[in-house]
């Protein structure tokens, strides 16, 4: 994707209704030793640093769960758009974790730092519309019987994208990206 001059917006969305992305299979993780958990959490971070450095918008659509890695995957994304019946959260300290793939860094950059704090923390999980009033997500609607209402408001905001100048929004993003780490 970060060399297909075609790809305009990327619109990241789960196949499984009810579900975006709930985080690591702990199963497997329990099954691993120090050294493969290290090498596990590595390549999850890069893969998270990945997305977030693409040279194109990208969205999450949130229909569902994103927990612990699934909404490190959702703030690894530029925008963030939820149905209001979605479930989020950085719940990895429930189960003695911290999360690994950049969501220490990345949800106080979002919310602020106090209330990064509380949700990790506390493992809280919030709804799309709590999302939405802290400014977790741009834009929070209500799910409708396909279960695919904000996959189709990121398509809208996606397709309110595609007439920019693609030059503008490559730079613009890279301007803000550099501009937050100053």
């Amino acid at each position: 994707l970060r060399f297909d001059e075609q790809v305009r917006v990327v619109v990241f969305k789960s196949e499984v209704k009810g579900v975006f992305c709930a985080g690591a299979d702990l199963k497997e993780r329990a099954k691993m030793d120090d050294a493969e958990v290290g090498e596990f959490v590595r390549r999850l971070r890069n893969l998270m640093d990945e997305i977030a450095v693409l040279p194109v918008p990208t969205i999450a659509a949130i229909d569902g769960y994103a927990l612990g890695g699934g909404l490190e995957l959702a703030l690894a994304c530029d925008l963030r758009v939820a149905a209001s019946s979605a479930k989020m959260g950085l719940t990895e300290t429930t189960r003695g974790l911290l999360p690994g793939a950049g969501g220490t860094q990345r949800l106080p950059r979002c919310v602020g730092i106090g209330l990064a704090k509380e949700l990790i923390f506390t493992g809280r999980q919030i709804d799309g519309e709590q999302a939405f009033s802290m400014g977790l997500v741009n834009h929070s609607v209500p799910q409708n019987s396909e279960g695919d209402a904000a996959y189709q408001r990121a398509l809208t905001l996606a397709k309110e994208i595609l007439p920019q100048a693609p030059f503008a929004v490559k730079m613009g993003k890279l301007a803000i990206n550099k501009g937050m780490e100053v």
